[in-house]
C-alpha cells in the first residue's frame, strides 16, 4: 500500500507532511480547533533571471539513484531533474506528453507509444525505442529487486515496433499502468549505460545517463550531490535557469530549519512542521504550500496479533485525538483524514471529488465507546508494537499520541524506536516488519488517481505491508483499474475506499498541504508533490529586484 509509494503510495517513508487536498489557489480552512488558515498554489511565483547555483535541502541522503529502485522522496527529488518518463505529471496535477510524443490504446489490452523524436542522452547519443524497452524490462526483471515490479504484473510483452514506437501486450486490461507512464515505472535511461555501469548503476560509484534539464556532476557520499544544466536538453520550456544545483542532506529537523535560516540552503521540500512558524516570521524567505496526494496513515503491518481483530483497529481509531494531532506534528496545518487515499488523490477527476470523498463522515473521536470495542473484542491488556523513529519529528509526534490512545482504551501499546535507515527499510523488507503491529507511514500518489493507492491493498501487492486480503476488495479493484473513463474510475473506486474503510487496514489520521521553503536568492518552484516527478529544479530562478 506503500503507502509510502505510489502515492501511489510508494511509500514511505518519511516526513509526514501530508495533503489536504488543495487545489489551485483555494484557500483552505483551518484544522478545526485552531488550526492555520493556509493557501495552497502549484507554484511559486515564476523566476525573473538566472542563477549561477543554488542549494537544495533534502532530510536525508538518497539511499540511490537507481530509477527502478528509488522509492521514496530524496532519491525521486533528485531523479525528477535527471531522468524522465514517457509521460508526466504537471505542478496542477495533470497528465501530459513526456517523452512519449503520444498513445494510443487500440484495444484494453494493448498500449502504443510514439516516442518524441531527436531527444538526446545526457552522453550526446539519441534515445531510442531499443533503450524504453531496456528501462521497462529492467523494471520487470525479478533480479533488479525494484519495488515498482508489481506495476507490471499484468504486462505480458513490451516491444520494440518501430525506431520510435514501443507496443506493451497487457494479460487484462489495466488503465494504472498507463498512468504510472508519468512516474518511476516509465522511465527511460540510455541501455547502454545500464549495460557499461553494470552493479555500480545508481551508486555514488557510477554514472546515470538520462534526457533531463539536468545532468548527474558528482556524488559525494554523506555530503552532497551536484548537478550541471544540460544545454541540450529537448523541453526549451523548462531550460534550467540555474548552471547548478546542489544538494545537501540534514536529517536533524532543528539544523535543517537553521540552514534555511542562515542561508547556508536556499531551500527545500517537506519542510519541518516544527518549524513552520519560526520560518513564516522571519525574513529569510517564504514558506508555500502545494497541492498533495498523500495522508499521515497508520498501516496494520501483523493481523494475527491484536490488531487482527476488527473491532480493536475501529477502537483505536476512534481514540485517535485528531485535531490535537495536527496541532502537535503538523503546525496547525491540516485536516483530520476521512479516508486512507487523501482529498488530493482524487485530482483526476475533480468534478467528482465533492461526491465521492467531502461528503465521507469526519472520523469519529470517542473514547468511551472505543474501550467497550476492546473489551468485547477480549483485547485489554493486549500488546501493539508501534514503530518509531528520528527520521521526522512528526512520526515521534504522532507515535507518541497513538501510545496515549491506546493506553486509554485498555492497550499495551509498546514504541519501538528504530535508525531512520531501518525504518525506511521497513517499507521494502518484509523482514524489517517482523515483531511490529503498526507503522506510521506518508502514503502518496505519484498520479493524480486515488484508484494507485488503492492497488497497493491489493492481495499480494508489494506495497501491501500487513499482507492484508479481501476477496470482494480484489474484484472491485480489478473492475476499477478497467475502466479508461476517469469520471466512472472515480465512482468504481469510492467502492474500494468503503471497503477500506469498513475494514481498517489502514487507519487514517490527517492531512496537510506539500510544504516549501524558498529563500531570498530564489523563486519558481513547483509547490506541490508533483515535484517527485516534474523537472521541478528547471524552473528555479532569480526573483524580480
Amino acid at each position: 500500500m506503500r503507502m509510502p509509494r505510489a502515492i501511489a503510495l510508494l511509500v514511505c517513508t518519511a516526513a509526514l507532511a501530508a495533503t489536504t487536498g488543495a487545489c489551485s489557489g483555494a484557500t483552505n480552512p483551518p484544522a478545526a480547533g485552531g488550526g492555520t488558515t493556509f493557501k495552497a498554489d502549484p507554484t511559486s511565483p515564476p523566476a525573473q533571471g538566472p542563477l549561477d547555483s543554488f542549494t537544495w535541502s533534502l532530510y536525508a541522503e538518497p539511499y540511490t539513484l537507481d530509477y527502478a529502485l528509488a522509492y521514496d522522496y530524496p532519491p525521486n527529488t533528485v531523479l525528477a531533474n535527471v531522468c524522465e518518463q514517457l509521460l508526466r505529471v504537471t505542478p496542477d496535477m495533470k497528465i501530459v506528453p513526456g517523452l512519449a510524443v503520444k498513445w494510443s490504446r487500440p484495444d484494453p489490452r494493448t498500449l502504443v507509444y510514439t516516442l518524441r523524436p531527436g531527444v538526446k542522452f545526457h552522453d550526446g547519443t539519441t534515445m531510442t525505442a531499443d533503450d524504453v524497452v531496456a528501462s521497462l524490462k529492467r523494471q520487470m526483471d525479478p533480479k533488479t529487486g525494484s519495488p515498482w515490479g508489481s506495476s507490471f504484473k499484468t504486462v505480458d510483452s513490451v516491444e520494440k515496433t518501430g525506431p520510435l514506437e514501443v507496443t506493451i501486450r497487457l494479460g487484462k486490461a489495466d488503465v494504472l499502468f498507463h498512468e504510472l507512464m508519468a512516474a518511476s515505472p516509465g522511465t527511460v535511461v540510455s541501455a547502454a549505460s545500464l549495460a557499461k555501469e553494470g552493479k555500480d548503476y545508481g551508486t555514488p560509484a557510477g554514472k546515470l545517463n538520462c534526457t533531463g534539464p539536468y545532468a548527474l556532476d558528482r556524488w559525494a557520499q554523506g555530503d552532497s550531490i551536484t548537478l550541471r544544466k544540460n544545454p541540450a536538453y529537448w523541453d526549451k520550456a523548462l531550460s534550467p535557469k540555474s548552471e547548478k544545483v546542489r544538494f545537501t542532506f540534514v536529517e536533524d529537523a532543528a539544523a535543517r530549519s537553521n540552514a534555511f535560516l542562515s542561508g547556508t540552503a536556499d531551500g527545500g521540500y517537506m519542510v519541518p512542521s516544527s518549524s513552520f512558524s519560526q520560518l513564516r516570521g522571519s525574513n529569510k524567505g517564504t514558506l508555500l504550500f502545494g497541492p498533495n496526494t498523500a495522508a499521515a496513515n497508520l498501516a496494520v503491518l501483523d493481523f494475527h496479533g491484536a490488531l487482527g481483530n476488527l473491532k480493536v483497529r475501529r477502537a483505536l481509531s476512534m481514540a485517535l485525538d485528531r485535531k490535537n494531532i495536527i496541532k502537535a506534528a503538523a503546525g496547525g496545518v491540516g485536516v483530520p483524514a476521512k479516508a486512507p487515499a487523501a482529498r488530493g488523490a482524487w485530482a483526476l477527476a475533480p468534478e467528482r471529488t465533492a461526491e465521492l470523498y467531502d461528503t465521507l463522515p469526519e472520523p469519529v473521536y470517542d473514547v468511551e465507546a472505543a474501550k467497550k470495542l476492546v473489551q468485547e473484542a477480549h483485547a485489554s491488556g493486549r500488546r501493539v508494537t508501534l514503530v518509531t523513529s528520528t527520521l521526522a519529528p512528526e512520526i515521534s509526534v504522532v507515535a507518541n499520541a497513538v501510545q496515549a490512545a491506546g493506553r486509554q482504551i485498555g492497550l499495551d501499546v509498546v514504541l519501538k524506536p528504530v535508525s531512520p535507515d531501518a525504518y525506511s527499510s521497513i517499507f521494502v523488507d518484509p523482514d524489517a516488519r517482523e515483531g511490529l503491529d503498526l507503522v506510521i507511514t506518508n502514503g502518496y500518489d505519484n498520479t493524480p488517481d486515488p484508484l494507485e493507492f488503492y492497488q497497493y491493498l491489493r492481495t499480494g501487492d508489494f506495497g501491501n505491508y500487513g499482507r492484508w486480503s479481501n476477496a470482494e476488495f480484489d474484484v472491485a479493484f480489478d473492475r476499477a483499474n478497467s475502466e479508461p473513463d476517469p469520471a466512472k474510475r472515480a465512482e468504481l473506486t469510492a467502492r474500494l475506499q468503503k471497503i477500506a474503510l469498513d475494514e481498517l487496514p489502514v487507519i487514517p489520521v490527517y492531512e496537510a498541504p506539500y510544504s516549501v521553503f524558498l529563500g531570498k536568492r530564489i523563486t519558481g518552484a513547483p509547490t506541490g508533490i508533483a515535484q517527485l516527478y516534474f523537472p521541478w529544479a528547471a524552473t528555479i530562478g532569480a526573483p524580480k529586484r
